[in-house]
């Protein structure tokens, strides 16, 4: 029978992680154990199971009692494949090899769950807002799949100083320093309503990536806070 829906048909690769479009990831899971973003199982086949990814410990959870930072993590196993997605969001697949990003969490889908994780606070981020401003590193080797409101730009951070508003900054390479930039002219803006007031500044040798879009993905608490900062890590 043909079909346009043909063009649809499922992609097969022996990498775990493959890109089936731009918005929906598959990943084989007799390849690997993977820790996934809550709520972003739109299917699955074979034999899957699913069960709370924990805190990772005492210190990480105090971390993200403090914070506030992280995403709400389930582990997912078997011998199946599952097929995830985040409300229709671009998806972008990382390989690290022995390497660290630093990632917003709200934007963290999916990644190996051999990779390790921690909280990292912004530097002088505490000054400039109530609670700080913390994002969520990864280390380690594996895949890493993350989300963008919109098709990203990679900026050299060695090539220019480099600035960005904090809630459309998503990730940023090993090598990369980050703090927090508040030297706005408030007279310019009186009167007026602008989320200007706050940026991430960038420095090292590195990239940084930007999403053209100040919103941030459904679901995070803070969307009136500069950063984009996500919910807590169920622990």
């Amino acid at each position: 029978m043909d079909s346009t829906l043909d063009q649809f048909a499922e992609k097969t690769s022996t990498d775990s992680f493959t890109l089936q479009n731009s918005k929906l990831l598959k990943v084989r899971l007799d390849a690997v154990t993977i820790q996934a973003k809550i709520g972003s199982m739109v299917a699955y086949q074979g034999d899957v199971k699913f069960e709370h990814a924990g805190s990772g410990g005492m210190s990480r959870m105090l971390k993200k009692a403090v914070s506030g930072e992280g995403a709400e993590l389930m582990k997912v196993t078997g011998s199946g494949e599952v097929f995830l997605a985040e409300q229709a969001q671009d998806i972008h697949l990382i390989r690290l090899e022995n390497d660290k990003i630093t990632c917003n969490g709200a934007h963290v889908l999916a990644f190996d769950a051999g990779i390790d994780w921690d909280i990292e606070r912004v530097k002088d981020a505490g000054s400039a807002i109530a609670g700080g401003m913390s994002n969520l590193s990864l280390k380690g080797s594996g895949w890493v799949a993350i989300v963008t409101d919109g098709p990203p730009v990679r900026l050299d951070v060695a090539a220019a100083p480099t600035f960005a508003d904090a809630q459309a900054a998503i990730l940023w390479s090993s090598g990369v320093s980050t703090a927090v930039k508040t030297d706005v002219n408030f007279k310019s803006l009186m009167g007026r309503s602008s989320g200007e007031t706050l940026q991430i500044a960038f420095s090292g040798e590195g990239w940084v990536l930007i999403q053209p879009s100040e919103g941030l993905v459904a679901g995070s608490p803070l969307a009136g806070a500069a950063g984009g900062l996500s919910k807590m890590l169920r622990g």
